[in-house]
């Protein structure tokens, strides 16, 4: 892949400025352009075909999601949504998920210059990563996902034998890019009973809330945004707040979450490595890992640490990973005991939880 050539379109020139001037900053973007609206993206496209498009989701004339549905249809190219993430908007950023986006970054803003060296890397990874999406197969993905289910998937309530018998049980998940409607697919594979699940997934502060709770109408399982001393239990979910790390502790027979601050770990605020790692210390021969779609190297490290803990781990396979970056380097560094398409992982999951 050569230098990258990247369009922004957002209605702030503050914003404008400075995303262009930490895009320029990596050495993989070769151009920059911006735009302050969607008409007049469309007319400097007549001139300049981007690799990636950067897309703010409230802008005048009209607004990021209606662009990216017509750009979908009409010219598909991997855009990446950037949004400020309110509690408000966030349900708006989930839908530019549903309707093709990449990724979602959050939107620079003034501050620290520690602040913004961390933001420099995550915008410059989700562009490099959203260039390597083959577009028009991510939408064929969200097409196909299963639809909602419907109140007549009761979950369960957990009989005490139950608890003592999948609480020995934990499921360790880390995603990256494209992870969001990876982790859809797998966790509404999940029956209301399925063991604990814990996962990281790179996404921003003010983001996981939501997601959780979209994830949360969708699935057997009862999935939430972690609060710290979360008590992992049979049929529900945990996702790492953005921008906190998140390790599984245990103490006697009850396995519970931490949430923390600390520096960023492989890149990464929360880090795949760390979760994972606390999984090797804690959980060892009784989690499953799973790694899934993502950029970079984060959860390999981790990952290797749990398999020589005992633990039984698989990794998405190349061809349905949305970026084969996280999966690849697990793969490579010994620490995937088998590789499966995304379909497969959740059944492959239980069937080993099923034999312990």
């Amino acid at each position: 892949m050569g230098r990258l050539k990247v369009l922004v379109v957002d209605d702030s020139a503050v914003v404008r400025q400075v995303l262009t001037e930490i895009l320029l900053s990596d050495s993989a973007i070769e151009t920059v352009a911006a735009c302050q609206d969607p008409f007049a993206a469309a007319e400097k496209m007549k001139t300049f075909v981007p690799d990636v498009i950067t897309l703010d989701v409230e802008m005048p004339r009209m607004d990021g999601i209606t662009f990216l549905k017509k750009l979908m249809c009409q010219h598909p190219i991997p855009v990446v949504m950037c949004s400020s993430l309110t509690e408000e908007n966030s349900a708006t950023a989930l839908k530019a998920i549903e309707y093709g986006a990449v990724d979602i970054i959050q939107k620079p803003k003034s501050g620290t210059k520690a602040f913004l060296e961390e933001s420099r890397i995550m915008v410059c990874d989700a562009v490099k990563a959203a260039a390597k999406v083959k577009v028009n197969r991510m939408c064929n993905v969200f097409r196909e996902i299963p639809p909602k289910l419907t109140a007549d998937a009761v979950l369960e309530a957990p009989t005490g034998h139950a608890m003592i018998k999948t609480t020995e049980k934990v499921i360790l998940v880390g995603a990256s890019t494209g992870g969001t409607e990876a982790l859809s697919v797998f966790l509404q594979g999940l029956p209301a009973d399925s063991p604990g699940v814990v996962i990281v997934q790179h996404m921003p502060e003010n983001f996981t809330a939501s997601f959780a709770n979209r994830l949360n109408g969708l699935c057997r399982v009862t999935v939430k945004q972690a609060d710290d001393n979360d008590t992992v239990l049979p049929g529900r979910v945990l996702i790492a707040p953005g921008n906190r790390h998140m390790l599984i502790k245990r103490s006697g027979a009850r396995y519970y979450v931490e949430i923390k601050d600390g520096p960023l770990v492989s890149r990464h605020r929360p880090s795949v490595d760390v979760l994972f790692r606390s999984g090797a210390r804690y959980v060892g021969k009784n989690a499953v890992g799973v790694i899934l779609t993502g950029m970079g190297d984060d959860g390999a490290k981790g990952m290797k640490e749990m398999k020589d803990a005992g633990a039984y781990n698989i990794a998405q396979d190349e061809k349905t990973s949305v970026v084969f970056g996280m999966p690849k380097m697990a793969i490579e560094a010994g620490a995937a005991d088998i590789v499966l398409p995304l379909e497969n992982i959740s059944g492959a999951v239980l069937k080993q939880c099923a034999a312990w």
